[in-house]
């Protein structure tokens, strides 16, 4: 008799922790192939060429039968959709003048104040208050080459993080499945049209920019996505919260070898401060709370 026919996903043979740390090295990969084509199409085209093609690939794949959902499925994906929007057009556009790692770093706010806000207590209270003197640290050296304008729109688009995860766990909670992410990345799709689309449409005349577009929206949104998915199944969303902890360091080094941004040491300082609350307010969540941060 043959062998009983092994019908796990690939994903199922890697281990979990190591699709996660693979999803954070993907999506800040696919932030700094976006930054090498701003000159061309724009920080509002990549980020429409993104969103755009990563909605079709998911609508085409999950077929969500929108027409069946009630009004409070339809409100909650479109909802997550402008906060998904706004959130990828206001991040693009902090690093047209912000190192990607400094970016990340002063973005995670957004996700430590949700988590503030969940938990009241005052050791996250104060772990936040460590990742806002990161972020103080930043501004405060005025011959920084940092300029406060891009560290506002980073700062903007934690905000906006934060309002994604929470309209996230509303979506997880109404909508089976994918298919609320799916109607969500058109809506998001949509709300960056008016903003990218003239840099979008350069792109279709230069097959490298369109392909550049396709390889930000896979390794940003669709594989980062699905293997994240994956690995939320088989560990707890804590064990989740503490490797996400390393998303700005892997933007910082993405930032390096991609684009060759060297950070300089009261960046680095500031990186470690705000990595350090995400982890300390992972550690203090009980089990079953949402994780810090998904991917943007």
């Amino acid at each position: 008799m043959s062998a009983p026919e092994d019908r796990r996903a690939p994903t199922d043979r890697v281990p979990a922790p190591l699709l996660v740390l693979v999803a954070i090295a993907s999506v800040q990969l696919g932030s700094a192939v976006a930054r090498t084509v701003f000159d061309e199409v724009g920080a509002n085209g990549i980020t429409l060429l993104r969103l755009g093609i990563s909605a079709l690939f998911l609508v085409l794949v999950v077929r969500p039968r929108v027409r069946r959902w009630s009004r409070q499925q339809v409100g909650s994906a479109v909802l997550l959709g402008l906060t998904m929007g706004a959130m990828n057009i206001v991040f693009y556009l902090s690093i047209r003048t912000v190192p990607l790692g400094v970016a990340v770093t002063v973005e995670f706010i957004g996700p430590l104040l949700v988590a503030l806000v969940q938990s009241r207590r005052f050791r996250d209270f104060v772990f936040v208050l460590l990742a806002a003197a990161g972020v103080v640290l930043l501004g405060v050296d005025g011959g920084s080459d940092v300029p406060i304008g891009g560290l506002a729109l980073a700062l903007l688009a934690g905000l906006f993080w934060g309002g994604y995860i929470l309209a996230s766990a509303r979506v997880g909670r109404l909508v089976p499945g994918m298919d609320g992410l799916a109607v969500a990345l058109v809506v998001s799709a949509a709300l960056a049209l008016p903003f990218g689309a003239e840099g979008a449409m350069g792109a279709f005349g230069d097959p490298m920019l369109l392909m550049a577009g396709v390889a930000v929206a896979l390794l940003s949104s669709v594989v980062p996505y699905g293997l994240e998915l994956a690995a939320l199944r088989r560990i707890p969303t804590r064990v989740f919260g503490i490797l996400m902890s390393l998303e700005p360091a892997a933007a910082a080094l993405a930032g390096l070898v991609v684009l060759g941004q060297q950070l300089a040491p009261r960046e680095l300082v500031a990186l470690v401060l705000v990595s350090v609350a995400s982890l300390g307010v992972t550690l203090a969540r009980r089990e079953g709370q949402p994780p810090v941060a998904p991917l943007e």
